[in-house]
């Protein structure tokens, strides 16, 4: 599976808001800005993330996009489904029904299919952040926090 710009985008975004004190709103202009990330595209992303529940939008001078739950409630198949990314391994593939191995093949691409979406909803956001801050650390890296 390779993950496409949208998808990136999205998860970079939501790590760089898991790192706000108490989770606090940042500006679409802040996260792009650190994360490398072009703005209008992240603020397309961000409502779409929205929508599904993942951050909440706040008004005003101090506003901007916050998590709407906490890292640990997050998973990296819930941020994928709201951006549209899928994980379909052989599309509208059906197999030949007169061909033994094509029903092996498609059965073995959807146990494998559903073992990455297992996986994908399993893995949440905090766990993200650990990782990465885990590799920072083994790299003797303290400051920035690009993904």
């Amino acid at each position: 599976m390779k993950l496409t710009r949208r998808g990136h985008y999205s998860v970079k975004a939501l790590l760089d808001l898991s790192l706000r004190p108490g989770y606090g709103p940042e500006s679409v202009s802040a996260i792009a800005t650190r994360q490398d990330l072009p703005a209008p595209y992240l603020e397309k992303l961000l409502i779409e993330m929205r929508r599904a529940g993942l951050v909440e939008s706040i008004r005003g001078s101090k506003g901007g996009y916050q998590l709407a739950r906490s890292p640990a409630q997050i998973s990296l198949g819930q941020i994928l489904e709201a951006v549209g990314e899928t994980i379909e391994p052989l599309g509208r593939h059906h197999p030949d029904p007169d061909r033994v191995e094509d029903w092996v093949t498609f059965s073995l691409w959807n146990r494998l299919h559903q073992k990455l979406k297992e996986a994908l909803y399993s893995i949440t956001l905090e766990d993200l952040y650990y990782d990465t801050r885990s590799w920072q650390a083994a790299q003797g890296e303290e400051s920035s926090f690009v993904v």
